[in-house]
């Protein structure tokens, strides 16, 4: 997975996110996912935070453009147990 913070890039950042709280990962294949991420800047923006990250993410939402391969998202065919995805350990 390529991130638009470096820091993400940590194989350690499960270390960092507590294992409770709620993420949302938007693929570059989903069709929406320029817009969503741009509309997540403007509303860091509009809440006062930092701008370099809102450029930083604006820039990253280029590239989720410019992804190949497009389409609706979806959900797969077989859901796994939510036991079956939980890929976090505890230290």
């Amino acid at each position: 997975m390529k991130h638009s913070r470096h820091d993400y890039n940590n194989p350690d950042l499960h270390l960092r996110i507590p294992d409770d709280e709620p993420v949302f990962l938007i693929r570059a294949q989903d069709i929406v996912s320029g817009d969503a991420v741009r509309a997540w800047a403007n509303l860091n923006d509009l809440a006062g935070g930092d701008p370099k990250l809102s450029r930083l993410v604006r820039e990253h939402a280029h590239l989720m453009d410019a992804w190949p391969k497009k389409k609706a998202a979806d959900l797969p065919q077989t859901m796994p147990p939510p036991e079956a995805t939980a890929t976090r350990h505890k230290v």
